[in-house]
């Protein structure tokens, strides 16, 4: 009997063990086929159009080194969706940076241009807080422009690491620009109104020297003199009226469409500005697609911004990299021609060059031209009488395919030894 009971307990055992190794078995089978299913889902989902309300978020850490700046670190953020049907509803677009320096400056943006639903409106957002610091040059472009003091002080734009700090200006900075622009007649003309305030505060010209046995007369300092205003700040605070035709298909990365902007922008003295002016900013950007597959275009981009009555304050006059995503004037530093007056036109060729697997548009190359004049009325030079080239080349790594978000990667030299490398989101225009 005990025999016959052993039998059975071991049969009952081994039963046992291959139940639990069936059971094992199948909870392994399920899981696999769980994360398969996952898998699916997610590949699916990529692969869904966008509807109202998508959202494609891309995340870009900031990493480089300035002169200027020390070591930089940070933050970026391109942020696109769709606020109606995408069928008629073109994509909406902010860019977000976050950056902070080795010599403690702070650097915080944020960038917007943003469709209503049915196109019916356009918000076209600029906000910035600096707590930074620049070079400033003279008045205009032309060989004299890179004289920064009146005692023949020299600068050289390829080796900033060889001079002082007390060439720089350091200042604090609050931008806050919003225009809203109502569509008219659904045709693709928009009209509206845009509200300016730049304040600059604490502003430190570090190579002015009044004391020395030959003075050092900055251009900052003697255009303050002469027009007027404070050496330690300047507040412009504006109205304007706008106008905008827009038919590109997409703001990060067109394809194909034309863009056309005029902005008048008055500063009265009553609503806080350091003196009354007035402004005009033209604008015209235009797109030729030589290839069905959008692999070879042609982008065009032209800006004219004029000082119409008044003097501005020295930081507001018309200068390259000071647009609204501060891509004007590459390869130049922001701010390296500055005047009264000044023209920018730049032309590029995009051009596809890999396609992966998972994504048709990982990597292209952008070939680029510029050339900017500036005025200076205090100087007597006129516009067009110097222009100054750019130029250079530089690769795109598409991050986003259906939002056409790419990084881009350029290096471009220019008059005065200029040469550097240039880190973006999204196209320059």
């Amino acid at each position: 009997m005990t025999h016959h009971i052993k039998i059975i307990y071991s049969c009952i055992i081994i039963m046992m063990l291959s139940f639990s190794a069936l059971a094992q078995n199948d909870t392994i089978a399920s899981n696999k086929q769980r994360k398969q299913a996952k898998k699916e889902a997610k590949k699916l989902k990529k692969q869904e159009p966008p509807t109202k309300g998508t959202v494609y978020f891309s995340p870009v850490p900031v990493i480089g080194a300035n002169p200027a700046f020390g070591f930089i670190y940070g933050v970026g953020a391109s942020v696109s969706g769709f606020l109606g049907e995408p069928e008629t509803t073109k994509i909406s677009n902010a860019l977000l940076g976050l950056a902070h320096t080795t010599k403690k400056q702070t650097i915080i943006t944020l960038k917007s241009t943003i469709y209503g639903e049915d196109n019916k409106y356009i918000l076209l957002g600029d906000w910035r807080y600096l707590n930074s610091s620049q070079p400033t040059w003279g008045l205009g472009t032309g060989p004299q422009s890179a004289r920064m003091a009146s005692n023949n002080f020299g600068f050289d734009d390829s080796s900033i690491e060889g001079t002082s700090e007390t060439d720089m200006m350091e200042f604090s900075f609050f931008r806050f620009y919003e225009t809203y622009l109502r569509q008219i007649n659904d045709s693709p003309f928009y009209a509206g109104l845009g509200l300016h305030l730049d304040f600059f505060r604490n502003i430190k010209d570090q190579l002015l020297d009044l004391e020395a046995d030959t003075p050092v007369i900055t251009p900052y300092y003697a255009y303050n003199e002469r027009y007027g205003f404070k050496q330690d700040k300047s507040t412009l605070v504006g109205l304007s009226l706008n106008g905008v035709y827009d038919t590109r298909d997409n703001i990060n990365n067109p394809y194909q469409g034309r863009y056309a902007m005029v902005q008048y922008k008055i500063n009265p003295e009553f609503l806080g500005s350091d003196q009354s002016s007035s402004q005009l900013w033209i604008e015209y950007r235009d797109y030729f697609n030589f290839t069905p597959d959008n692999n070879n275009i042609l982008a065009l981009w032209m800006v004219g911004n004029f000082t119409v009555s008044g003097d501005l304050p020295y930081m507001n006059l018309p200068a390259i990299g000071w647009d609204q995503y501060s891509k004007t004037g590459e390869p130049y530093a922001q701010g390296r021609f500055r005047g009264n007056h000044l023209m920018f036109t730049g032309v590029e060729y995009r051009k596809h060059l890999y396609a992966s697997k998972k994504n048709p548009k990982l990597l292209g190359l952008v070939l680029y031209a510029n050339a900017t004049t500036a005025s200076g009325k205090s100087n007597g030079i006129d516009l067009f009488e110097y222009i100054e080239p750019g130029g250079g080349l530089g690769l795109r790594f598409n991050i986003s395919q259906k939002a056409r978000t790419n990084i881009g990667i350029d290096y471009g030299w220019g008059s005065y030894g200029t040469k550097g490398l240039f880190l973006r989101l999204n196209e320059n225009f």
